[in-house]
C-alpha cells in the first residue's frame, strides 16, 4: 500500500477542485446553535421565573381553541373572515411575511455556486475591420468553511419565522379588537332603549306635573324641573345615537369597508360562557405568537453574531470558466476550441480599520438588546393575562352588587312616583330618583359589556387560536 502513496494524482485538474471543495464543505465548521425557550428564559427572565400557575386564578387546563365561537354570537365568525380578509393592517403583516421569504430566498441562493454566460457574435471594433467571436461560461463558487453564509441563511430563516408569528399575532389582535367593538356596539345599542324607556318616563312626568297645576295642587316650578329633566335625556339620547355611529365606524374600519356608520349591530349582549383554561404560565412562551416572533428575533440576532465572526476569517473561493473565442484579426492559440480552467481564491483580511471587529461589537449589542426585547414582551403577556383575570373576578363581584342596588333603586323609583302622585312628595324626589335609577342601569350594563370584553381580552392574552381561518 505504501508505493500508492508515492503515486501522482492523475485526475483532471478541475476533477481534483472539485474534490477539494467537497472535502473543506464537509470539514467546514458546525453552526452553533441558538438558545432553547428553556436556556433563553432562564437567562432573560432570571429575576422574573414564571410561577407554576397564574396568581390571579385561571385553570391549568389546556388552552382550546376555537374561543371565537365559544362567545356564543355567530355572526362573529363571517365577521372575522371578512376583516382577516380586507382589514388594512393585516395586509401590511402580510407583505411584511412576503419580503421575508424573499429575504430567505436569496441568503439560500448564496450557498450555491454562481454561473454566468457572456457571448458576441459578429460585432467589429472600433476603427479596425476585424470580428471578435465567441462564447464564456464562468463559475463561482464560495466554499463556506467559516459558516458565514449558512450563518447569513439561517438569520433570514429566523427573520421569516418572526414575520409569519408577527402576522399571527396581528390576525389575533385584530379578531379580538373585532370582537371588543361588536360587544361595546351592543352596549350602545342597549343605552339606547334604556334612554328611550327612561324618555318616555320623562315624558309622563311632564304631562302629570301639568295635570297638578291645572287641578290646583302643583306649581311651576315642578312643570319647569319636569321639563328640563326631559330635555337633558334627549340631550343623553342624542349622545349615544352619536356614539352609537361612531361604534358603526370603527366595526366597518377593522373590516376594511368605508367607514360609512350602514353596519348592523346587535341589540343585545350574548350569553357570557364559562370561564376557559388557562394552561399555566410557562405554556404561554411557546404559544403566544407575539412571544413567539420575539424569540425568532433573538434566534436572528444570534446567526448575525456568527456571520460577523466568521467574517473575520479566511474567504476560500472556487472559479472555472469554458470558453470559445475566434477572431479574423487575431491569432488566438486554439482558435474555435473550446477551452476550460479553474482556480481557487484565497482572501485574508488582514487591515480593514477595525471594521470587522466592529461589526462583531454592534451585532453582540443587537443580540442582546434582542434578549431584552424578548424579556419585555413575555413580561407584558404575564401581566395581561393576570389583569384578565383579576378583572374578570372583579366583574363578577360587582355584577352581583350592581344588580341588587338597580333592584332597589327601581323599587325606589316606584314608591317616589306613586307618593308624587299622590301629593306627598314634590318632584325634585322623582327626578333624583330617576336619575339614580338611569345611573345605576348603565353601571350594570357597563360591567355586563366590560365581563364580555374582558373575556376577549383573556383569551387574547392567552394566545389562543380564534379559530377563524387565516389567509
Amino acid at each position: 500500500m505504501a508505493h500508492h502513496l508515492g503515486l501522482r494524482d492523475r485526475r483532471p485538474r478541475h476533477l481534483r477542485l472539485l474534490s477539494l471543495a467537497a472535502s473543506m464543505a464537509f470539514a467546514g465548521c458546525a453552526l452553533d446553535a441558538p438558545p432553547t425557550t428553556q436556556q433563553l428564559t432562564e437567562s432573560e427572565l432570571a429575576h422574573a421565573t414564571p410561577p407554576p400557575q397564574f396568581k390571579a386564578g385561571g385553570s391549568p387546563g389546556a388552552v382550546q381553541a376555537g374561543w371565537l365561537a365559544s362567545l356564543n354570537d355567530p355572526r362573529l365568525l363571517p365577521l372575522a373572515e371578512e376583516a382577516l380578509r380586507y382589514n388594512a393592517d393585516l395586509r401590511v403583516a402580510a407583505a411584511r411575511v412576503e419580503v421575508a421569504a424573499a429575504a430567505l430566498k436569496a441568503a439560500g441562493g448564496a450557498l450555491s455556486p454562481e454561473v454566468n454566460f457572456a457571448g458576441r457574435s459578429g460585432g467589429k471594433a472600433t476603427g479596425s475591420s476585424g470580428q471578435l467571436s465567441g462564447l464564456l461560461v464562468s463559475a463561482s463558487w464560495e466554499i463556506d468553511v467559516w459558516g458565514r453564509v449558512r450563518y447569513g441563511r439561517q438569520a433570514a430563516d429566523a427573520q421569516f419565522a418572526s414575520a409569519a408569528a408577527d402576522r399571527r399575532a396581528a390576525e389575533q389582535a385584530i379578531v379580538a379588537a373585532l370582537a371588543k367593538a361588536w360587544f361595546i356596539a351592543a352596549e350602545s345599542a342597549q343605552q339606547r332603549r334604556l334612554v328611550s324607556d327612561i324618555l318616555v318616563d320623562s315624558e309622563t312626568l311632564v304631562n302629570l306635573s301639568g295635570d297638578r297645576l291645572r287641578v290646583g295642587v302643583g306649581n311651576d316650578v315642578d312643570v319647569t324641573q319636569a321639563r328640563i329633566n326631559l330635555q337633558g335625556f334627549r340631550d343623553t339620547a342624542l349622545q349615544i345615537e352619536f356614539a352609537l355611529a361612531q361604534s358603526r365606524r370603527a366595526l366597518e374600519l377593522l373590516l376594511g369597508r368605508y367607514p360609512a356608520a350602514e353596519i348592523e349591530l346587535p341589540v343585545t349582549l350574548p350569553t357570557l360562557p364559562p370561564t376557559a383554561p388557562t394552561g399555566v404560565p410557562s405554556e404561554l412562551l411557546e404559544r403566544r405568537p407575539d412571544i413567539i416572533a420575539a424569540e425568532r428575533r433573538f434566534d436572528a440576532a444570534f446567526a448575525r453574531v456568527g456571520e460577523a465572526r466568521a467574517a473575520r476569517l479566511p474567504k476560500i473561493s472556487l472559479t472555472a470558466a469554458l470558453s470559445s473565442l475566434t477572431s479574423s484579426t487575431f491569432v488566438l492559440k486554439d482558435s474555435g476550441d473550446v477551452t476550460f480552467g479553474g482556480g481557487a481564491t484565497l482572501l485574508f483580511p488582514i487591515f480593514n480599520g477595525g471594521q470587522l471587529e466592529a461589526q462583531v461589537e454592534l451585532r453582540t449589542a443587537e443580540q442582546k438588546q434582542a434578549g431584552a426585547a424578548y424579556a419585555q414582551t413575555a413580561l407584558k403577556a404575564f401581566n395581561e393575562v393576570e389583569t384578565a383575570l383579576a378583572s374578570e373576578a372583579s366583574m363578577v363581584a360587582r355584577e352581583d352588587v350592581l344588580r341588587q342596588g338597580l333592584k332597589e333603586s327601581t323599587r325606589a323609583l316606584d314608591l317616589e312616583r306613586v307618593r308624587y302622585k299622590v301629593g306627598s312628595r314634590d318632584l325634585r324626589s322623582v327626578t333624583q330618583q330617576q336619575l339614580e335609577t338611569y345611573s345605576a342601569s348603565i353601571s350594570l350594563l357597563r360591567v355586563l359589556t366590560e365581563q364580555r370584553v374582558q373575556r376577549v381580552q383573556l383569551h387574547l392574552a392567552l394566545g389562543g387560536d380564534f379559530g377563524a381561518p387565516s389567509n
